[in-house]
């Protein structure tokens, strides 16, 4: 199992393809970088893939403290350095997101694309805060199967939810969200909690932008994305039909096809530049 330190971190890791480019990949809240597997599997013939676990998340290790953002994007950045990965694309989906803002604004020279996936430059909400502090409450104390049946309309939009085919699918990433560390894991909801916005910042980000949104996403609904599309001069936006907060694993092709024609475009344009 692949570990690097960072820090007072150690971070689990994948890396795969062997393309000349690389894209760093940087999972949700709750999840893992699994859930760009489609992903991985799609691009890794063009590009290197790198995916790994936020600490206290997945197979990384827990750590007393550091679950702020903006630790999390010095944790980010410290592994595309140790790993020789930059300049790279990074994708980042919701928690990952804010770090990829976080960094694209503060170290744009480790990044050359920034893909944002169901997040958002805004702090969270006030009036969600009490609902997930309890669920958060409930998941430390009692345990995260508990608090399971609230957190998937969460993470998943109803198409997905209510299709008989993908019962499988669902009963897997009931698996992964339980299987993450009691502790680690309510660390890491209390980052997301309590997390400044960035909204000031990324009007300074001025490398090329893709922004991707679930038109089911509840937790980070779709005007959310407009705004960040707004703020970002020469951003792309891309709503995808029947996905929610999870979209690349409720739509992978869809999502793979707006990577795959946001890379191609963006070096025609580089190309035609030069």
């Amino acid at each position: 199992m692949p570990i690097i330190e960072i820090g007072d971190a150690r971070l689990h890791y994948t890396d795969e393809g062997t393309g000349k480019e690389t894209i760093v990949f940087s999972h949700g809240l709750l999840m893992n970088g699994e859930m760009f597997a489609a992903q991985v599997a799609a691009l890794k013939g063009k590009y290197q893939c790198i995916t790994y676990d936020h600490r206290g998340q997945g197979q990384s290790a827990v750590t007393e403290d550091g679950y702020d953002m903006e630790t999390l994007m010095e944790d980010a950045a410290g592994l595309i350095e140790a790993l020789d990965a930059a300049p790279c694309h990074f994708v980042g989906l919701s928690m990952g997101g804010f770090v990829g803002m976080r960094l694209a604004a503060r170290r744009p020279e480790l990044l050359c694309y920034l893909t944002l996936i169901e997040t958002s430059a805004e702090e969270e909400p006030k009036e969600n805060q009490p609902r997930y502090r309890l669920l958060n409450f409930v998941a430390r104390w009692i345990g995260l199967k508990v608090v399971l049946s609230r957190v998937m309309p969460i993470l998943f939009g109803k198409t997905f939810l209510n299709d008989p085919d993908r019962a499988e699918e669902r009963a897997l990433w009931r698996v992964h969200l339980t299987s993450n560390d009691r502790i680690g894991i309510t660390r890491a909801v209390m980052g997301v909690i309590d997390r400044a916005g960035v909204v000031d910042e990324i009007g300074k980000i001025e490398l090329p932008v893709l922004i991707i949104v679930g038109d089911e996403d509840v937790a980070t609904v779709p005007e959310k994305s407009e705004r960040m599309h707004q703020a970002i001069k020469g951003s792309r936006l891309v709503t995808i039909p029947r996905a929610g907060h999870s979209s690349t694993i409720e739509e992978p092709q869809a999502v793979n096809s707006a990577l795959s024609e946001f890379l191609a475009s963006t070096k025609e344009k580089a190309a035609a530049q030069e």
